[in-house]
């Protein structure tokens, strides 16, 4: 018999990684929640918090792998990069990226 359960990297002492992101083209709530959910169906992604004012993202996962959350991110119309700990930058006219649907 194979279980197909979950397992909570937390609960199996695997130590969890912070990566922080600068992402442009988010300008809503909307934008948030797209951004959000399509981070956290990536694989090891424990959490994802956004802040739409500074154009951040940080999200915690069970591997510092950065290269896909990028590639999605940027896939998904949100142009991002890992976050180098600057000024946060202005928001870049244009709309939404291609998930919101306030454009």
């Amino acid at each position: 018999m194979v279980s197909l359960a979950f397992i909570n990297p937390i609960d199996k002492g695997i130590e969890m990684g912070e990566i922080n992101l600068s992402v442009s083209g988010m300008t809503c709530g909307s934008c948030v929640k797209h951004v959000t959910n399509a981070l956290q169906r990536l694989d090891g992604v424990q959490d994802v918090a956004v802040d739409l004012a500074a154009g951040k993202v940080k999200v915690t996962r069970a591997t510092d792998k950065s290269d896909d959350l990028i590639a999605t991110l940027i896939e998904d119309g949100y142009p991002a990069e890992l976050d180098a700990g600057g000024t946060p930058k202005a928001k870049q006219g244009g709309g939404c990226g291609r998930g919101c649907s306030c454009s």
